[in-house]
């Protein structure tokens, strides 16, 4: 597609602009599809905006979402939009749960090519467990995964076009960002997540931290993020006598500094998507050590090059790892030297390009990578 391609029209279609990881995609896509010349249109469902983003916004936020008729009337209000917008496509980051809700959006809000994004290794979270549905759902619709695992996983269920995509980061602005300033502790690692569920198994990582060697040497364990769960942990670092070793900054609009001053970041989670983290961490040039779970860790470290990857759930080698990095200097130099060329292939521009290629009409994109 040619940046000089004024007059292609796209809706970007996503719960909000601002919490997590599809949304913040959504957002970074929409400022590239606008440089590159296409006409952005942002439709989202909750009236929530914390993330920079370029083109019209359209919020369905102010409606009701509680009952049936609620849902049926944002349905409603949806296709309208779509109707008098005449989009040339549609690209769809929301979280899809509900399968009837779901059928009647693809089929009657949606009247131009669809594709669809599946952001979590948890793909019910995206498309239904019954295959008939989920077919019903999908038919005649694009897929875009963030990880190959991802790709595989549908493939074998749907039969669709599916490609792998991974999430797009602006290397230059995530480095300028981690020289904003210094945090004051010394000899630290961190880790970063939202705490309103256990996915990121910031217990398990306290826990497995209490036991390495990390404690002894006085390097400090930070943890960016809050959530309903902030309590619960903080309790269990009183528990281990950890108050001063274990620390909370909360959320954090610029993490990068304490990624970039860190010994090393840290993912434990019980399953990612395309875990954002990760990349960060590297490109502000801090090597990474995590859990091998599904999906992403595996497609973004190259063990013993960039970082360690972990045996997915496996608390004793998370701790080995762990303090590996500290003890075996000439192998944490190696991943710190390796890390911020590591990811240059996940620059927005290059990233972005796949995605220029992918609205490409017509485009046969299926097993292209």
């Amino acid at each position: 597609m040619d940046k000089k391609n004024s007059g292609y029209k796209i809706a970007l279609v996503g719960d909000c602009l601002a919490g997590g990881g599809a949304e913040k995609v959504h957002a970074t896509l929409s400022e590239f599809f606008s440089a590159n010349g296409i006409n952005v249109h942002n439709i989202i469902i909750y009236d929530r905006v914390a993330y920079a983003y370029a083109g019209e916004l359209h919020s369905l936020g102010k409606m009701p979402n509680v009952t049936v008729l609620d849902k049926l009337k944002k349905v409603q209000a949806l296709r309208k939009y779509i109707r008098k917008q005449q989009f040339d496509c549609v690209v769809d980051f929301r979280y899809r749960v509900n399968a009837i809700q779901e059928f009647l959006i693809a089929h009657l809000a949606y009247n131009c090519p669809k594709v669809y994004t599946v952001h979590s290794g948890i793909i019910e979270y995206y498309i239904p467990k019954n295959n008939f549905i989920a077919r019903l759902i999908y038919r005649n619709a694009k897929i875009v995964t963030v990880s190959k695992a991802i790709q595989n996983s549908i493939k074998v269920r749907l039969g669709n076009p599916v490609r792998t995509i991974h999430n797009p980061f602006d290397l230059e602005k995530i480095k300028n960002l981690s020289g904003q300033f210094v945090p004051e502790e010394n000899d630290f690692i961190v880790a970063v997540g939202r705490m309103n569920d256990d996915v990121k198994q910031f217990d398990k990582l306290i826990e497995v931290y209490s036991r390495s060697i990390l404690v002894a040497k006085n390097i400090k364990l930070i943890i960016l993020g809050d959530g309903i769960l902030m309590k619960e942990l903080e309790q269990l670092v009183q528990t281990k006598q950890l108050v001063d070793k274990v620390i909370f900054k909360g959320h954090q609009e610029n993490p990068f500094p304490y990624q970039k001053n860190a010994l090393f970041s840290v993912l434990s989670s019980k399953n990612e998507g395309f875990p954002n983290v990760l990349i960060e961490s590297l490109a502000t040039g801090t090597p990474v050590v995590s859990f091998d779970c599904f999906t992403g860790p595996s497609e973004i470290i190259q063990h013993k090059k960039n970082g360690i990857l972990v045996e997915d759930q496996n608390t004793e080698k998370l701790a080995e790892a762990m303090n590996l990095m500290i003890e075996d200097q000439e192998l944490y130099q190696i991943c710190k030297q390796n890390a911020s060329n590591s990811v240059q292939k996940f620059s927005m521009e290059i990233i972005g390009r796949q995605w220029l290629d992918l609205l490409q009409p017509n485009t046969n994109y299926n097993d292209k990578n």
